[in-house]
């Protein structure tokens, strides 16, 4: 029998996060088959993503009825009852999905999932952590997140960068951080020039780590 063909990324469960993640996806050209027992939240999806089926329940053989069996990796999108949670994740690790990525709403219901053998996402409090790291650090203006753990972020110029080039800041050698754009007297600039000596009202775009963004950002607060 011909084996059916691969696809991308299965979404189950399409509350805020689960359809929000399912239109990123298809959005970016990626192959994504979207389920939910709420027809009209597959209804508003529909139009976005490759494949959305309404479903009865979340056991096996209806799971399996769908294809999400052949999807390279499945996120399931269910937190608020751990119960289904815990099900359909054992379900989706049985079936050998290659990878099975599960949302959790505490480190009990986490723990679970991890136990079955599912990646575990904590949406809720990793936003949470992301922006209280903003607003609690008044020079950090906006971010970014990119894929893993990479981030681009935009900062004032600190006093004590005033003066000096880009290059004598060492922020790669220092902190492994890339400048991709420099504001200067109301304008942004992409090619940045290593000799351009920064002012007190300038701003920058850094692009690194999570890890390295927020070492430079506790350094640099310290010598303010």
């Amino acid at each position: 029998m011909k084996q059916k063909a691969a696809i991308e990324f299965g979404i189950i469960g399409l509350g805020t996060f689960g359809s929000n993640l399912a239109k990123k996806l298809a959005k970016a050209g990626r192959e994504v088959l979207a389920i939910d027992q709420n027809e009209d939240r597959v209804n508003d999806i529909k139009d976005y993503v490759s494949t959305a089926f309404v479903v009865k329940s979340l056991d096996k053989f209806i799971l399996e009825e769908t294809g999400i069996q052949n999807c390279e990796t499945v996120i399931v999108c269910i937190s608020k009852d751990m119960a289904i949670s815990v099900l359909t994740t054992l379900n989706i690790v049985n079936m050998g999905v290659p990878r099975v990525i599960a949302k959790a709403n505490s480190d009990d219901h986490g723990m679970i999932l991890e136990k079955l053998g599912a990646e575990v996402v904590y949406p809720e409090r990793d936003m949470a952590d992301r922006i209280g790291g903003m607003l609690l650090n008044s020079r950090r203006l906006d971010f970014i997140h990119l894929n893993g753990n990479v981030s681009v972020s935009e900062f004032r110029i600190p006093e004590c960068f005033v003066g000096m080039t880009i290059k004598e800041t060492q922020l790669r050698d220092k902190y492994f951080l890339s400048i991709v754009a420099v504001e200067s007297d109301g304008e942004t600039y992409t090619k940045v020039n290593p000799k351009h000596i920064l002012k007190e009202d300038d701003y920058m775009v850094v692009v690194g780590d999570n890890e390295n963004i927020e070492e430079f950002e506790k350094d640099f607060l310290n010598q303010d």
